[in-house]
């Protein structure tokens, strides 16, 4: 596992909503809100890698996502257990949300 994943009890509200204010970073975990572990590569789309390296350290150092290395790759998946029982109802809100602002 990759340093900086903060333990459950560490994960604050603040970081996390500062995390998810980006339009970038939400698009990450609408992506990875499935369930799904994707590669940095399969998220980064025409993103510079050095400017998706440093959205995911936020999402990562925040508590939103998990990174691991396999092969030459990281792997991401969302922290959904953690979070849902740190702030029951956010992620759900969240998604919600996004859902219904696309369908605007």
């Amino acid at each position: 596992m990759i340093a900086n994943h903060p333990e459950r009890e560490q994960i604050r509200l603040e970081n996390v909503l500062f995390a998810l204010g980006n339009a970038l970073r939400l698009e990450i975990v609408k992506a990875l809100a499935d369930g799904s572990e994707l590669s940095c590569g399969a998220l980064r789309q025409d993103v510079a890698k050095s400017t998706m390296t440093h959205h995911w350290r936020v999402l990562r150092d925040s508590g939103v996502i998990w990174q691991r290395p396999q092969g030459r790759e990281n792997m991401i998946s969302l922290r959904r257990d953690d979070l849902d029982v740190r702030f029951p109802g956010l992620l759900d809100t969240l998604l919600q949300s996004i859902r219904n602002n696309s369908a605007q």
